[in-house]
């Protein structure tokens, strides 16, 4: 299965004189901004097609219905913006405890981000981001124009009035890729972020603790390569963030899955990436603008531990060392706070201690798809033939002793980017039933990490700042009533394993 195979059940453009027809009467382009005549026809049955055509189309539609997104949803009341300003007031101490979810969401993106929106609404929350990992987008077939394609046309949709914090997760140095050629791991993290930030993320993680090297005698020493490649990734996103804007950039000290992360650690990954930040500031003849955040292990993992029956494991969360490390983050460093990985597959009543540990961020993605994939209402054929697709395409993952639950429970994600058109064409009933089933968690999680009721906070420190984005050429051409030509095939998508 392809994941651009024409489907009549998902709503799109069979070419870009239909999509221009569509827009009569609803909106019009004016240069390089849209101007919308129509919000209610707009969000009524226009956005559908245009995040239909934004994932499944070929170009030139794709990347014009991506680029109409883009330009209409500010003049809608939704824009993508960094939370960099709200996180060092946080660091400042003006608010705490609200501890931001960051969800990972890995297919029928646009229902699960529209269920998102909903929740938010009900809870008054604006402190959510929408996120994907470096490996994420390998495997759910997602590059940043697409996913920040979805997550605006989300918020047009819902009507969502305010910032779109959509971030880069885990924009991850592979260790094993890195000790082959280190210039070439580092250039793909490079151009990656790069690209995101052209598509509207404005906050972005890097992830370079993969090549801390707990061998060395100090902890400096550890920390070094994991603060000279953030210190040089935080200067290449300040050369290309837009202008009024700071994008936040996060940074990680502790793998998640290994061991318990440190205040020693914390500090002395800082000494050195102030150190490293001061000086690539110097290249550039500026003083640069550092981590917001960091990112801290403290007894997860991602994806949780699966049992023999498929059941998750407990597992026991340092509370007591997030808290500290979030402290010193704030009192010392003037960051946001600490940041978990993993969380999702916790009980939910644990998620009140995040905000009780003032961490600025947890990191939430396996726990979601597992509320799909296991519902009632998830069509059995459908899920039939996906574990038979990873029998089939992933048995090498399978390790000696898996049981048949732990195997599709750990390999399922990967069905994502080649199912994602069998998910989009499911009937709108079993689509509706999936988010019913989701919302109230959503819900429940924004009100346990006390991000309930911070629609006011948000407005006062979040500024709007309108980045111009040039209109595709081949519109360009289209609207000078030129011939376009049709370049047909898929994006394409690096397989990069982490999360």
């Amino acid at each position: 299965m392809t994941v651009r195979t024409p489907n009549p059940a998902i709503p799109s453009f069979a070419n870009l004189d239909e999509l221009l027809r569509a827009l009569e009467g609803i909106a019009r382009i004016e240069g390089d901004a849209v101007r919308v005549l129509d919000e209610a026809g707009f969000r009524a049955g226009l956005i559908d097609r245009l995040v239909g055509a934004a994932v499944f189309a070929d170009d030139p539609v794709r990347s014009v219905s991506r680029w109409l997104i883009r330009a209409a949803a500010p003049a809608l009341g939704a824009f993508p913006a960094s939370i960099n300003d709200l996180y060092r007031a946080a660091g400042r101490g003006e608010y705490a405890h609200a501890t931001a979810p960051a969800i990972n969401v890995r297919g029928l993106t646009y229902d699960v981000m529209r269920t998102i929106y909903r929740a938010a609404h009900a809870n008054d929350c604006k402190i959510f981001l929408l996120e994907l990992a470096r490996s994420e987008m390998g495997y759910t077939e997602q590059r940043p124009g697409e996913y920040a394609a979805n997550a605006l046309a989300a918020a047009i949709k819902e009507g969502h009035q305010g910032p779109v914090f959509i971030q880069g997760d885990h924009y991850q140095i592979n260790a094993r890729n890195y000790a082959k050629d280190a210039d070439a791991e580092v250039g793909a993290v490079r151009d990656l972020t790069l690209e995101a930030i052209d598509a509207g993320y404005f906050n972005i993680d890097i992830d370079a603790s993969t090549i801390v090297d707990l061998s060395l005698p100090t902890i400096e020493e550890q920390q070094a390569l994991n603060a000279r490649h953030t210190a040089e990734m935080t200067r290449i996103i300040r050369e290309r963030e837009p202008k009024g804007i700071t994008i936040s950039v996060g940074g990680e000290i502790g793998e998640v899955g290994a061991r318990n992360s440190t205040v020693e650690d914390l500090r002395g990954f800082m000494a050195p990436y102030l150190a490293d930040l001061k000086a690539q500031g110097k290249q550039v003849g500026r003083d640069l603008e550092g981590i917001s955040k960091i990112s801290v292990q403290t007894g997860t993992s991602h994806g949780g531990v699966v049992l023999p029956d498929g059941s998750i494991a407990q597992v026991a969360v340092d509370f007591d060392t997030l808290a500290e490390l979030s402290r010193v983050a704030r009192e010392a460093y003037g960051l946001g706070g600490a940041v978990q990985h993993g969380a999702s597959t916790l009980p939910e009543t644990y998620f009140h201690r995040f905000a009780e540990a003032n961490a600025i961020e947890v990191h939430l993605a396996t726990g979601f798809q597992n509320r799909i994939f296991d519902n009632p209402a998830f069509p059995a054929d459908l899920r039939d033939e996906i574990y038979a697709y990873l029998d089939e395409k992933h048995a090498d993952e399978r390790k000696p002793g898996m049981t048949d639950a732990q195997f599709h429970y750990t390999t399922r994600k990967r069905a994502w980017g080649p199912f994602k058109a069998a998910f989009w064409s499911l009937p709108a009933a079993t689509r509706q039933r999936l988010m019913d089933d989701l919302e109230p968690v959503f819900g429940l999680i924004m009100q346990r990490l006390g991000v309930a009721n911070t629609g006011a906070l948000v407005d006062r420190i979040v500024r709007r700042v309108d980045v111009p984005v040039p209109a595709p050429a081949a519109l360009q051409a289209a609207l000078r009533g030129e011939q376009v030509t049709v370049a047909a095939g898929r994006e394409s998508y690096e397989q990069v394993e982490g999360e």
